[in-house]
């Protein structure tokens, strides 16, 4: 993943874990990580969406976890936000005339596909909470 997107979601959920009995503005968020509001907001949608946390309109409004930080995992984290692949792209058009070419995609398909496995399993090791634990 060559984007800011799961370490902006990990530092999301890390200031949720860490308040737990309190409703996190997007703001107050954004001010943590130092990026627009916006984005903190964007990101906190998709987390939402995945189940990870809840969140409330209105002047008292905020978001805070979904579930016990223990059992969130962090690929729980990286599979809401993840839109690319660790390794990259593959390229699209490859010279089909070509000895490699002709089958360079299929053979990294493979390649990809097992990489992010062993991403999802190492980081499916790892809950919430155990990554908040470092921040004392």
């Amino acid at each position: 993943m060559n984007n800011t997107r799961f370490a902006t979601a990990v530092h999301i959920m890390t200031l949720l874990e860490k308040s737990p009995q309190e409703w996190l503005t997007s703001e107050w968020v954004a001010g943590s990580i130092n990026i627009n509001p916006a984005i903190v907001r964007k990101e906190m949608s998709v987390l939402r969406e995945a189940g990870l946390i809840i969140s409330r309109q209105g002047k008292e409004g905020g978001s805070m976890l979904a579930r016990n930080p223990e059992s969130i995992s962090i690929s729980e984290i990286y599979a809401a936000v993840k839109n690319t692949e660790v390794l990259g792209k593959k390229n699209q058009n490859p010279n089909p005339a070509c000895s490699v070419g002709k089958d360079i995609n299929v053979h990294l398909n493979t390649l990809f596909e097992e990489t992010d496995k062993l991403v999802v399993s190492f980081l499916g090791n790892k809950s919430l909470k155990e990554f908040s634990d470092q921040f004392e």
